[in-house]
């Protein structure tokens, strides 16, 4: 991955949580470090074929001057992911704020935060057994379509599948769809089970009907288990409701901890 760095851009605004910082406004310098790939432009020499710096800063400094926050935490991550929703180039962007007159009564040189945003590759499986199947995941995928932290890139043909753990129910509906997405692994669950209580999904018994399911089962190739979430989805490997879908979009995925491709398994 290529990087491009600008740094110190000069922003004078009206960050800070006391008055006086909103009033009369202070100086900030921002830096960024974008990751990219600009190997075709420097080949062809060729400005459309990477990332214009200019564009950037630009966007940047309007960023920074035209809005107000408390925290400069908030001016660097809102900044993060808005470079790379309006910069399709950006793989990954890392803002640091600096506010050099914060209001500390120390002796101090500056006072900066550091954040990065990047796009990560995610599968998801998507299910409903309850319905109208097909409108529901339909609803589903509008969803991921609709939130500017995700770019939908493929999705599978829908299959029937007998329903797993609890035999008397509705067959089910399932799919699976690749995305991007810059949230977290919990930031992006989160938009999922708001996504199925808006579809009308409601708690049932384990293994029962749902109106709309979406689950995540590869993050990038990250290994995790908590109380909320496990990745990769713990038995997806075991799932042919899960696999076959996958395998039409993403047949040479290879699972992070079993080794194989999903086309494989």
């Amino acid at each position: 991955m290529d990087l491009i760095k600008i740094t110190d851009i000069e922003v004078f605004s009206n960050h800070g949580v006391f008055r006086e910082e909103k009033e009369k406004g202070q100086l900030f310098y921002i830096d960024l470090s974008l990751f990219t790939d600009f190997k075709k432009a420097a080949e062809t020499d060729d400005i459309d074929k990477t990332t214009n710096y200019g564009d950037v800063c630009a966007f940047a400094y309007d960023f920074v001057a035209e809005n107000t926050f408390d925290l400069i935490e908030t001016v660097a991550d809102g900044l993060a992911e808005e470079i790379l929703v309006r910069f399709p180039s950006v793989r990954e962007a890392r803002v640091e704020v600096k506010k050099p007159y914060a209001p500390i009564n120390r002796r101090f040189g500056c006072v900066s935060v550091c954040t990065s945003r990047k796009w990560h590759r995610v599968f998801l499986a998507l299910g409903s057994n309850m319905g109208d199947k097909e409108k529901n995941i339909a609803f589903g995928i509008s969803s991921l379509k609709n939130n500017e932290a995700i770019r939908l890139l493929k999705t599978s043909r829908l299959i029937t599948t007998k329903p797993v753990g609890y035999a008397e129910q509705e067959d089910f509906l399932n799919g699976a769809a690749e995305i991007e997405t810059y949230l977290e692994p919990g930031e992006l669950l989160d938009f999922l089970k708001e996504t199925e209580r808006d579809c009308g999904r409601t708690k049932t018994f384990r293994w029962g009907p749902r109106v709309l399911d979406l689950d995540i089962i590869f993050f990038d190739d990250l290994v995790m288990d908590s109380d909320e979430l496990t990745i990769p989805h713990r038995e997806m490997h075991l799932r042919d409701f899960v696999k076959i879908p996958l395998s039409m979009i993403a047949p040479d995925f290879v699972h992070p901890i079993l080794k194989k491709r999903v086309c494989e398994l």
